[in-house]
């Protein structure tokens, strides 16, 4: 036969005083560092304050003691506000320049006649104001390379294109009949005083030839011509008309 069970008697639960545990209830006696029933720790670390939300940006996410890596942050900090300013002093004349191509763009050119023409040589009958009559058949005749003829107008305004007729005449069986100049230089003076240098690089054929200049307060403008071809001994350097056209 099967032994009978021996019974135990229970030990009777200690008293235990004590701050009670916030998981089980558990009373737990003071020192204790996790509940002696669940384990639950009885005093945890109180948990970090969230950072702002610039310090969650680099260099400034890596929390540090008192006073440590204060002067290396401020350093970054001076160096890119420095970055900066100097990244908006180079990009300003750009942005400027972009700013004004893209309203020239989105109006429309008007032409604008010089008030004043003057040539530092001229042929007797062909004057330089030949250049802005109207007229592609008569011309400005300069003798030699190097001639120049200056225009004057009477308010500042945003010079965007330039229209050449190169040669005596837009006539094809004209056209060759006179020396002509391949490159042009273009020298524009503003209302301050500065002054602006282009070359402008003419086809050695008849008819109208657009340049895009964008330029802005420009008072005078001056050209001189280069690289002449057939310019043979009875012949002239011919430029049969210049148009101005400014921002409308």
């Amino acid at each position: 036969m099967a032994p009978r069970p021996v019974v135990r008697p229970v030990e009777a639960p200690d008293e235990v005083v004590g701050a009670p545990c916030p998981s089980c209830g558990t009373p737990n006696p003071p020192g204790r560092r996790f509940c002696r029933r669940c384990a639950t720790p009885l005093n945890p670390a109180a948990e970090p304050e969230a950072l702002p939300w610039w310090r969650t940006v680099w260099p400034f996410r890596r929390r540090v003691r008192a006073s440590s890596g204060r002067g290396v942050r401020l350093l970054v900090i001076l160096a890119v506000v420095v970055a900066l300013c100097a990244g908006a002093v180079l990009l300003l004349p750009a942005g400027r320049a972009l700013f004004e191509d893209t309203r020239d763009k989105l109006g429309t050119a008007e032409p604008i006649t010089p008030v004043g023409i003057e040539a530092s040589a001229a042929s007797p009958r062909h004057p330089a104001k030949n250049t802005t009559d109207g007229v592609s058949n008569s011309y400005w005749g300069a003798p030699a390379e190097g001639a120049s003829v200056t225009y004057t107008f009477r308010r500042p305004f945003r010079l965007v294109d330039v229209i050449i007729t190169n040669g005596p005449s837009y006539n094809p069986e004209v056209y060759s009949s006179e020396a002509r100049a391949l490159r042009i230089d273009l020298e524009v003076t503003t209302q301050d005083g500065e002054r602006q240098d282009k070359e402008l690089d003419l086809s050695d054929k008849p008819g109208p030839q657009t340049i895009h200049i964008a330029i802005s307060d420009v008072k005078t403008v001056r050209l001189v011509l280069r690289e002449p071809v057939d310019l043979t001994s009875g012949r002239q350097l011919a430029l049969a008309e210049v148009e101005f056209f400014q921002r409308g």
